[in-house]
């Protein structure tokens, strides 16, 4: 974090930044609880899949999602990075996440040697591996399929795996078309995510601002309006502090306040009015 934001305002992290600690997020008692039975799951394995739009929280959901699970005792997560591989190259990526080298050439091979890898986790830990994949709304649909009959054992009544689909709304249409009903019918557990309240992201900010440790860093008058003007939308709350933050740094200014907000914002309205005057 910039030292000069440190010593101004006495923060541990910056607040209002994608980076902030996995442990000082905030969970929704909606996510909580979703997380909580994806955690009991864990034994049985299946299709899990967090959908909505930019900004409402999917992101925050897959950090606590993947932290909580991986302090479970003998958890196994990966994390795909590149959901537009090709079916070769997701089968060289699962290889990399669970250990197990894998020549790309031959599929069948790789089939059965990441296969046999889960089920000695499996019969070793009594849980399955978890798979989470972002941006899942990218994936080929062969990829989609593949994973599909990979994480499937003795004729579908057993699964290998515990995947965790995340993506915008695209993917759940994507999953009811024909070709992909079969994996769409298996998603056991969905968290479906909108846009926030009001008093939804006022508790996000009071939350954010108590674990970074100035809880009144923001007088309660400018909490309530940049709440007003994020539009129920998490990144939009979150840019719009960031930009204040910064410009009550460049002041020195020890809190920020509505003055602050509309000085910052006026300035950047004046350009765009006297263009359109030009126009």
């Amino acid at each position: 974090m910039n030292a000069k934001l440190q010593t101004l305002y006495g923060l541990k992290f910056h607040p209002f930044r994608p980076d902030v600690p996995v442990e000082a997020l905030y969970c929704t008692p909606v996510v909580d609880a979703f997380i909580r039975r994806v955690e009991l799951s864990i034994a049985d394995g299946g299709f899990v899949m967090v959908t909505g739009d930019p900004g409402t929280g999917k992101s925050v959901a897959l950090r606590l999602l993947a932290e909580r699970l991986r302090n479970l005792p003998d958890v196994l997560v990966g994390t795909v990075e590149h959901p537009q591989s090709r079916t070769s190259d997701f089968y060289r990526e699962l290889g990399d996440l669970f250990g197990v080298p894998l020549a790309s050439h031959n599929r069948q091979a790789a089939f059965k040697t990441l296969r046999s890898r889960w089920h000695e986790h499996i019969n070793s830990t009594q849980s399955r591996p978890i798979l989470i994949v972002d941006e899942a709304q990218e994936a080929l649909n062969t990829v989609f399929c593949e994973l599909r009959i990979l994480a499937s054992k003795e004729l579908d009544s057993r699964q290998l795996l515990c995947v965790v689909f995340a993506g915008d709304q695209r993917l759940p249409e994507r999953l009811r078309a024909a070709e992909l009903l079969p994996l769409g019918s298996r998603i056991r557990r969905r968290l479906v995510l909108d846009y926030a309240s009001r008093d939804e992201l006022l508790a996000c900010l009071d939350h954010l601002l108590e674990v970074a440790g100035n809880p009144s860093l923001l007088t309660t008058e400018l909490k309530a309006t940049i709440a007003e003007h994020a539009a129920g939308n998490y990144r939009v709350l979150m840019n719009l502090a960031d930009k204040l933050l910064t410009a009550a740094a460049d002041r020195e200014l020890p809190r920020l306040d509505d003055k602050l907000y509309l000085d910052t914002f006026a300035q950047a309205q004046r350009p765009k009015a006297a263009a359109a005057r030009k126009r």
